[in-house]
């Protein structure tokens, strides 16, 4: 059984596995990239309908939501792994060959100098594009450009969404970069150690979105707060009908 929401389709597969796929990949390969939504992607996607082709031209979509998760389960859509972009790369970069080559854009050059420290086996670079990159071009392009540049084995895309995705979509009808690109926000700062998560104990509770809100309630009480629950109604009304629907046959 497929779990679709909002016209993107996550794969069934749990961490180990997708980590293990993007180990096994060619780094010579040509670029593709691994997207990650949560509720906030799919509160966006849900607003913006457009952004849809950007997540479908992923080589692997996978739910960083264990909320949404738990929903699916309760609404009859079956068991989806949740994997997070915080576990994927720190467990990637954990098990990269020594001497890999990682591009970091996006961040500071204290976030990479402390990613650098952490997986000291791997040759971690760094790129600050600037900011307002959706409404600068030029700019977006050399973004583009620096990645299709780098030919680093991995591409840790930490500038936001939906630009972080944007850019890895752009990379890719390229054409000519190689590597593997992961759509991950924060996620390097953790991996680095510059932001704590929160404990164990709540992410198997589905609670480490408040973990989060308690320690950017300014810069993430919207995105929980107002933009999630409509979202999570919305895919609770889809999936209810599926359900029926599928009862019905």
């Amino acid at each position: 059984m497929r779990l679709d929401a909002f016209g993107l389709t996550f794969a069934r597969v749990g961490l180990d596995e997708a980590v293990e796929r993007c180990l096994a990949r060619d780094p010579g390969a040509r670029f593709d990239f691994v997207v990650t939504p949560n509720t906030d992607h799919l509160a966006r996607l849900r607003r913006d309908p457009a952004l849809g082709p950007v997540y479908r031209a992923s080589w692997l979509c996978l739910l960083d939501s264990r909320v949404i998760a738990v929903l699916a389960r309760l609404l009859g859509q079956g068991l989806t792994p949740v994997v997070t972009g915080a576990d994927l790369t720190r467990q990637l970069l954990a098990q990269m060959p020594g001497g890999s080559r990682v591009l970091l854009v996006g961040l500071g050059a204290a976030d990479a100098a402390a990613l650098a420290a952490r997986f000291g086996t791997l040759v971690i670079e760094h790129y600050a594009p600037p900011m307002g990159l959706d409404d600068d071009p030029a700019a977006f392009a050399r973004a583009r450009d620096a990645v299709r540049a780098s030919e680093a084995a991995l591409v840790l895309l930490a500038i936001g969404s939906p630009r972080q995705e944007r850019l890895a979509q752009a990379v890719w009808q390229a054409g000519d970069a190689t590597g593997l690109g992961l759509c991950v926000g924060a996620a390097p700062l953790f991996a680095a150690g510059r932001v704590r998560r929160a404990p164990v104990w709540m992410q198997g509770l589905a609670l480490e979105w408040l973990w989060r809100l308690a320690l950017e309630p300014r810069r993430l009480a919207r995105r929980y707060m107002l933009d999630g629950p409509p979202v999570l109604l919305a895919l609770a009304w889809h999936w209810r009908s599926c359900r029926r629907r599928r009862s019905a046959q």
